[in-house]
């Protein structure tokens, strides 16, 4: 029995809510795979202007991890 032979048995074996389920990660699975693939696009964001922070690796206060304002 091959890969997608024994796929088939055990999808088979569901019921439809867990079949549904199966679908829905498979087609997750080819988005993620898909998204993976793109090449980037040199240059995309070069008009958007940004800057980093002088304090950007400075150690977070304690407020900050305690979820404290």
């Amino acid at each position: 029995m091959n890969l997608e032979q024994a796929l088939l048995e055990q999808v088979r074996s569901l019921n439809p809510a867990q079949q549904q389920a199966v679908l829905d990660f498979a087609a997750f699975l080819r988005q993620k795979v898909s998204t993976a693939l793109q090449e980037p696009i040199p240059g995309l964001h070069k008009d958007i202007p940004y800057w980093i922070a002088d304090d950007f690796d400075a150690p977070l206060p304690d407020e900050f991890w305690l979820g404290e304002s």
